[in-house]
């Protein structure tokens, strides 16, 4: 990594060009502070990626510094380094008391000191990343659910197909990179339900031809609404065939078997499990029990078998009932 802002916080001047000039020489940008007064004050101005502090300094020292840097929320993250030549046992527990990411005592080497700064920036950014993919997928979500104000039926739907489908894709052995790409297909796969008719969703009873015809667009009206979408392009094939049947006699496209996509695959089953389970102005809803065996005995006629097989491993182990109890 380079480039990233580097806050040196140091009251000796011979010890603060060195330290630059070894930063610099790794191509960090680095921002050079007295004491934590003059740091704070750069703060204003320019937030760096990590902060080196010395903690003996005039004016604030390096503690009352890094305790003022905690007071405001979006500097909690900055990771926070103590560079120092107070060695007393007490020292350290203090400094370590406070939260600092690391604690190095003076001398120390060049190899080092860079490592724990590289370990540190990597660490930082695995941590934004996170916080971003987390925001992300709260955002989705609510315009996911934005359908469950048209539709009250489908309350608690999204979370629940979402984690069914993840527990039968982890029985899978589905690899990180993809169980991610699977959890916004899952919370997605309804999206398209955005441009149906609040008649067709409301209504009791069978749908009359038409109707069926209209509630039948919803898969290729949300893989239409994210096209334009790179990161979630992954995403489309699962909105587009959840509703495609094994035996081919689902829809949109009629495809079967193996034609459908395996991410769809595992999703048919996790959106029907939780259909069953769940009222419908149109039918009765099932116990747990009664729709597990359904999903069961429709095994080789609307859903894959080796999906059917993981789905029933996440029942055997709890792992559906425990979502069930989580979004009743």
């Amino acid at each position: 990594m380079a480039g990233e802002t580097i806050l040196l916080v140091e009251d000796s001047q011979i010890l603060r060009e060195g330290l630059q000039a070894l930063l610099e020489q790794e191509r960090y940008r680095v921002l050079a502070a007295v004491h934590g007064l003059d740091a704070l004050e750069q703060m204003k101005l320019d937030i760096p990626d990590l902060i080196l502090s010395d903690i003996v300094m005039p004016e604030m020292d390096g503690y009352a510094f890094f305790e003022a840097l905690r007071q405001k929320p979006e500097w909690l993250s900055i990771p926070f380094i103590f560079l120092t030549a107070r060695r007393e046992r007490q020292s350290i527990l203090a400094g370590k008391k406070l939260g600092a990411d690391d604690y190095l005592l003076k001398p120390v080497s060049p190899e080092e000191l860079l490592t724990v700064i590289r370990s540190r920036l990597v660490r930082s950014q695995e941590i934004r990343v996170a916080q971003i993919q987390e925001s992300y997928e709260a955002s989705l979500s609510m315009l996911a659910n934005a359908i469950e104000v048209r539709d009250p039926y489908t309350r608690g739907h999204i979370e629940r197909v979402r984690d069914y489908a993840l527990a039968i894709a982890e029985e899978l052995g589905w690899t990180r990179a993809s169980l991610y790409h699977l959890r916004f297909a899952s919370i997605l796969h309804d999206i398209g339900k955005i441009n149906i008719s609040v008649h067709i969703l409301h209504k009791k009873g069978a749908l009359e031809p038409g109707e069926w015809a209209e509630m039948e667009r919803h898969p290729a009206l949300g893989a239409e609404l994210i096209k334009e979408i790179p990161f979630l392009s992954q995403t489309i094939p699962v909105i587009l065939y959840h509703h495609e049947r094994w035996n081919g006699k689902g829809y949109p496209f009629g495809l079967q078997g193996e034609e459908i996509p395996l991410g769809a695959r595992i999703a048919a089953v996790a959106d029907s499990f939780d259909a069953m389970t769940k009222q419908r102005p149109y039918r009765s809803v099932l116990t747990p029990e009664k729709a597990q065996a359904e999903i069961v005995t429709c095994s080789g006629q609307e859903y894959d078998p080796v999906v059917v097989e993981a789905f029933q491993r996440a029942w055997d182990s709890g792992r559906i009932q425990a979502i069930l109890d989580k979004y009743p």
